[in-house]
């Protein structure tokens, strides 16, 4: 019974198999493919200009790896990775010689990433910079960021880690945050990811003076009030870093700034939106 059974089955699929085989094809409509737009825009990438102490003007993107600027001892240099790296070498530099300030600077469209002289880690956003000496010396480690920047301070108690962003001042020793400056947005926001960061207005004075721990968000209005956050949302605010965009309750003008910048593209804002 079991070898009928099986033989039954067999003649049943080889029969079905060679009918629908032999079938007259039908005619199915199928949808043509759409031609690419001729607007249509790319992503950006790694993309960067290093402006000297000359005034001088590199095209980091452009370049290709190795030595990328000699200043007296100190060589500039673009690792395999596109990383900037500042190498020493014996140069005495007074920490006022402002011949020994560099600014990278990112366009709509770019990021980019560098290691200062000390070993801190610089990640920055779209339509940012930073200001930093190429060597730091005397009692403290100063730069000045626009825009949005991801830091990886290295440990240095000795020589404090301080960074200016419009009104506010974060001072660190050695931990991991990010700051977002943007002009277009309400407020300069400074999240901690590890360690602690000291977060002031120095206009105002020490009564406009925060301390962060890990996990905290900062807001700092343009009249120079501060406002802490004790659960940031760690994820969404280091999306841009890790190569995504993440909203969580975000408005339609907060999620087109972002884009915006990325994309390099204007948003106009029609009616009632």
């Amino acid at each position: 019974a079991a070898a009928i059974v099986l033989f039954l089955a067999i003649t049943a699929f080889v029969y079905l198999f060679i009918s629908r085989k032999n079938a007259p094809e039908k005619n199915i409509a199928k949808t043509a493919e759409k031609p690419p737009l001729n607007n249509d825009i790319g992503p950006g990438g790694n993309h960067a200009l290093l402006t000297l102490a000359d005034g001088s003007v590199i095209v980091l993107d452009s370049t290709n790896k190795g030595v990328v600027s000699t200043q007296g001892n100190i060589k500039v240099e673009k690792s395999d990775n596109g990383r900037l790296v500042y190498l020493i070498n014996g140069k005495t530099v007074t920490e006022n010689d402002e011949a020994f300030y560099n600014t990278i600077t990112t366009p709509r469209g770019g990021q980019y990433q560098v290691t200062l002289s000390d070993g801190t880690q610089v990640w920055l956003n779209a339509a940012s910079s930073i200001r930093f000496p190429v060597i730091f010396t005397g009692k403290e480690r100063r730069v000045e960021v626009t825009g949005e920047t991801y830091f990886e301070v290295a440990k240095n108690p000795a020589k404090p880690f301080k960074v200016q962003a419009g009104k506010s001042e974060v001072e660190v020793l050695g931990t991991h945050f990010n700051i977002n400056a943007y002009d277009d947005e309400d407020a300069i926001r400074t999240t901690l990811l590890e360690g602690q960061v000291k977060v002031s207005v120095p206009s105002i004075g020490e009564q406009a003076t925060r301390y962060l721990a890990p996990g905290q968000q900062s807001g700092i209005s343009r009249s120079g009030a501060i406002s802490i956050i004790n659960d940031a949302d760690i994820e969404e605010v280091m999306a841009w870093k890790n190569g995504r965009f993440q909203f969580n309750s975000a408005g339609l003008q907060s999620i087109l700034r972002q884009l915006s910048r990325w994309y390099d593209v204007d948003v106009e804002y029609r009616g009632n939106v």
